[in-house]
């Protein structure tokens, strides 16, 4: 266990050590005002921008809070060795050369090794790192320019990539930035552990992550809890994807469960937003800053164009943000204020006939936001300040933040374009309570994942995460049979069946269980491209002959009873994620397997409430509720059968590397579901 990161990131004293990075980290500690004391450190110099120069960490005054260590990586895991035994707070090990490198220098890993092991029990960012920057008490452990100002609250940004770190510094958006931190190779400290330790922070609002993969499913987790409790939301941008596990294509659930997708069920059971580009994880930001998670989905929108709010409305297509329509007792006041000539909707394009008039603008925002919408957005485009007069835009943002006052809800000012909202106009607006929004895009989704997570909160939290390694040696795969065998013993219904070794003895099973029957080969992988699945055979005859004419390719036989049309058939799978663990699989299934992409992700353990949402959200759901007056499938059995699934994922969580049941066949209501497929992939011990 290392120690708590506080010291490390909220220093009262830092140490640095190295020629021209050290430098530059005295250089910004004294730009920003650091009241702390800063020790150099250095074996020639006698001092460094004023202050004397120590020649080693015996040789300081104290155990520093903090310290930057920029000499070589070979130097380096001394200097955190040393730093450790003293009782540093902690250290940022600023060089490369380490596991990031390991193709170009063989002892790179073993390095990294012998680094974690030197820090023991004291917290390190890195290595190849640049640190991090503490706005709210001007601490920087930071070799290079940002583009920060001092800030009593603000939200927390956090990366792997220096870089990217250096980018979002210098963002002109408004944005209050109390922290951006780095964490490298997170050897030894996780971008998830230091999120925890910035939310402690009372003058933290929100959190955001740029992730390049999760580093600890068990540090993540209590992330999200610890982010539900203080209510202070945490939102990711979540890149690249994690190592493939090594699955055999015998089934379409891999292909359907795919790592990305995994991520965004685990990061949505954790109560933790995502977006998908940089700019969206800063409006985001913005908006989590100003008014937190919001209530619901439903926005509203108004503009002085019909350009404007046809923009807003195309936006919102692909987003689940809803334009609900406008109350009744909204519409006479609108018409009112804005005259006969506005067509009184939402997206409201409002004319220029109250342009520059405060008070009415005013009047038709208040109207606007009484609305019960989770947020109320105005887009406003403001000229260049270099050629043009911006005063009536300016009334307007101050019409937008009288109304947003007067009714207490949430508003924003959207710039189509992010070049046309200056940055002073940006921290105006929020130092006012209203978010400025650069990109319609953006700020929809901005929206979007702001309202998910309101979502989330206003459910009871979830159980803890299902966590279990993998059994070793070889895997398994179950026969057909076997597999529904294992199944129906966890309640998932299957169709009477008997397995036969010859195909007179298939013959005769079939003539026991009752024409029609199916007939399918044991142990071939894809059976309907082998020519194993025979359907519908309706006699003795029938039964010995396809048998037989599958031999060559089948080790036995399953004869089976058929079973009745379905409304839809769906896919329930489960593939073992290398983060995650087993997670579930729920899609369209028979030939719309990969055809509709349909299909949603569940963490484990999950509950029936859990599975009757993912199935709404399929697209295949308008089946199941009778599409153009059909007959509705039988959700409540569906539901049950796909926990009987889970179920049985759960139980053998340590030794199951894949599962899919395609199809489950969904009969008419009342009439239940039959699995009518299913495989079964163990990795059993040696």
């Amino acid at each position: 266990m290392t120690r708590p990161l506080d010291r490390l990131i909220r220093p009262k004293s830092i140490a640095v050590f190295g020629g021209k990075e050290a430098r530059r980290v005295i250089f910004q500690c004294d730009k920003m005002g650091f009241s702390g004391e800063i020790w150099p450190v250095h074996p020639r110099e006698e001092e460094i921008l004023g202050r004397k120069c120590y020649r080693s960490v015996a040789d300081l005054p104290g155990a520093p809070d903090a310290s930057f260590v920029g000499v070589n990586r070979e130097l380096t895991i001394s200097i955190i060795r040393d730093l450790s035994a003293r009782g540093a707070g902690g250290a940022v090990c600023y060089a490369s050369g380490f596991r990031e490198a390991v193709s170009e220098l063989a002892d790179g890993d073993d390095l990294q090794k012998a680094l974690v092991e030197a820090a023991g029990d004291m917290p390190i960012l890195g290595p190849n790192c640049y640190g991090f920057i503490n706005m709210l008490d001007g601490a920087l452990l930071w070799p290079d320019q940002h583009g920060m100002l001092r800030i009593d609250k603000g939200v927390a940004v956090l990366t792997q990539s220096s870089n990217i770190a250096c980018n979002i510094s210098m963002q002109q958006r408004g944005l209050p930035l109390a922290y951006i931190l780095t964490a490298g190779n997170q050897a030894q400290t996780g971008l998830a552990d230091l999120a925890c330790a910035v939310l402690e922070d009372p003058r933290v609002t929100a959190v955001g992550l740029h992730i390049e993969g999760f580093d600890s499913l068990e540090s993540l987790e209590r992330l999200g809890l610890r982010s539900r409790e203080l209510r202070k939301p945490v939102v990711t941008l979540k890149v690249g994807k994690s190592e493939q596990a090594q699955l055999a294509t015998v089934s379409h659930t891999a292909s359907l469960a795919g790592n990305d997708a995994v991520s965004s069920a685990l990061l949505s059971r954790l109560s933790i937003g995502r977006v998908e580009t940089l700019p969206e994880l800063l409006e985001t930001l913005k908006l989590l800053h100003v008014a937190g998670p919001l209530a619901n989905y439903d926005i509203s929108s108004m503009s002085c164009s019909g350009g404007e709010a046809s923009l807003m409305a195309d936006a919102g297509v692909k987003r689940k943000v809803n334009y609900r329509e406008l109350r009744q007792d909204q519409r006479q006041p609108l018409r009112e204020t804005l005259g006969q000539m506005v067509t009184i909707s939402n997206p409201l394009d409002y004319h220029t006939f109250v342009w520059g008039n405060r008070e009415k603008q005013t009047a038709a925002f208040k109207t606007m936001m009484q609305g019960g919408y989770g947020l109320n957005l105005v887009v406003l485009d403001f000229p260049r300040l270099d050629r043009c007069d911006a005063a009536d835009w300016i009334t307007t943002c101050h019409a937008v933040i009288d109304a947003s006052k007067a009714t207490g809800a949430n508003a924003g000012i959207v710039a189509s374009m992010g070049e046309n909202m200056p940055e002073a106009t940006a921290e105006m607006l929020m130092q006012n309570g209203v978010v400025p929004f650069y990109g319609i895009e953006e700020a929809l989704a901005a929206a979007e994942a702001a309202a998910g997570i309101g979502e989330i909160w206003a459910k009871p939290p979830p159980a803890p995460l299902l966590k279990t390694a993998s059994g070793e040696g070889d895997a398994i795969t179950l026969t057909e049979h076997e597999a529904k065998q294992a199944l129906a013993a966890h309640g998932l219904p299957v169709p009477k069946g008997v397995t036969a070794d010859t195909a007179e003895a298939a013959a005769e099973a079939a003539q026991n269980l009752g024409f029609p029957v199916v007939l399918k080969g044991l142990r071939v992988a894809h059976k309907t491209e082998a020519g194993a699945v025979k359907l519908n055979l309706a006699s003795r005859d029938a039964v010995f002959d396809a048998a037989n004419a599958m031999a060559g390719v089948a080790s036995g036989f399953l004869v089976e009873k058929m079973v009745g049309k379905p409304v839809a058939e769906l896919i329930v799978g489960a593939m073992r994620d290398p983060v995650a663990g087993p997670v579930l699989t729920i899609g369209a299934g028979g030939i719309l397997v990969e055809l509709l992409e349909d299909s949603a992700i569940l963490t484990l353990p999950t509950d029936d409430k859990a599975i009757r949402e993912a199935i709404a959200g399929l697209k295949i759901s308008k089946l199941l509720d009778g599409y153009r007056g059909s007959p509705k499938g039988d959700i409540d059995a569906l539901v049950a059968a796909v926990a009987s699934a889970a179920s049985y994922v759960v139980s053998n969580a340590s030794i199951i590397e894949e599962l899919d049941v395609n199809p489950v066949m969904v009969l008419q209501a009342g009439d239940g579901v039959v699995a009518a497929d299913a495989l079964i992939r163990l990795r059993k011990n040696p």
